[in-house]
């Protein structure tokens, strides 16, 4: 199988000039569209030259447009549209075989970082640098999903807390943020009532909110997030599944420690230190 094009933008991204990248941040934005307009139209789109559309091509392995267009084709007829639950026939509603349950949640990875755009990551990772303090929440079942965001983020700096533990003190918790945190929010469908004037209350306190949440979420994270990192989380019943969700805030964390740098290292050499002082690993 070839590789998807939107991963071969992915990859080679930072090696495109300014116009070759507005035309690919287009391009992944509008995937469809490559099915309907011309080079020519899609380079106008995108406010550059044929001749950057043509470059941008080559870069990226392509003979041409119609070889763009001949992938894009194949891509859309091979990837099946995107569902909370996923059936299929089987003994029972629960009782999918091994094999089903490792090939949905390989598509979940896939297709979760194949559309996951580079530009987006590093936004992230660079506002969580920047920020004063980093925040995590996750209501409800995201919880633990938050719990292991905040740990992994805490072994690579400081003044970083998981609010809403004690769901009682939501007013405290808030009080406590401030213009340039980083907020990171994981929260999936159905969201409690609690969320949405949590996310209000951060818009006017100047927080910068990066939120991960399923992909028919999109729309309604970016009213709220400066970022969002969508997931694909299609299960066969029990809720959503978790792994794309899981993995992105492992690579979030990774991402940071790369724009970090000395600091990251530092701080994971002391941690290292501490717990051999307090001997509580074995």
């Amino acid at each position: 199988m070839s590789i998807r094009l939107s991963l071969r933008i992915q990859e080679r991204f930072d090696k495109l000039s300014p116009a070759e990248q507005k035309l690919a941040r287009l391009i992944l934005e509008h995937k469809d569209d490559i099915l309907t307009y011309s080079a020519t139209e899609m380079a106008e789109m995108a406010d550059v030259s044929k001749a950057t559309a043509a470059r941008l091509f080559r870069s990226l392995g392509y003979a041409d447009f119609n070889e763009v267009r001949e992938q894009s084709r194949e891509e859309r007829n091979r990837t099946e549209p995107y569902r909370y639950s996923v059936t299929a026939k089987s003994e029972s509603k629960f009782g999918k075989s091994i094999g089903a349950h490792l090939d949905l949640e390989i598509s979940n990875l896939t297709r979760t970082f194949e559309e996951l755009r580079s530009d987006r990551l590093r936004q992230a990772a660079e506002i969580i640098r920047e920020a004063p303090k980093v925040w995590y929440l996750g209501l409800g079942p995201e919880e633990g999903i938050a719990r292991h965001g905040r740990i992994l983020m805490s072994r690579l700096r400081h003044d970083v807390t998981q609010i809403g533990l004690n769901q009682s003190s939501w007013a405290e918790d808030l009080a406590m943020t401030g213009p340039r945190d980083a907020f990171v929010v994981i929260s999936l469908k159905p969201r409690p009532r609690i969320l949405r004037p949590i996310l209000e209350y951060a818009k006017t306190t100047r927080v910068n909110t990066i939120i991960l949440t399923d992909q028919t979420s999109l729309v309604w994270a970016q009213k709220h997030a400066r970022v969002v990192l969508p997931c694909h989380v299609s299960s066969h019943g029990l809720g959503p599944s978790y792994t794309s969700v899981a993995s992105a805030i492992r690579l979030l964390a990774v991402a940071f420690a790369e724009r970090a740098g000395d600091q990251a290292s530092e701080r994971l050499d002391l941690i290292a230190e501490i717990h051999e002082e307090l001997d509580d690993t074995e």
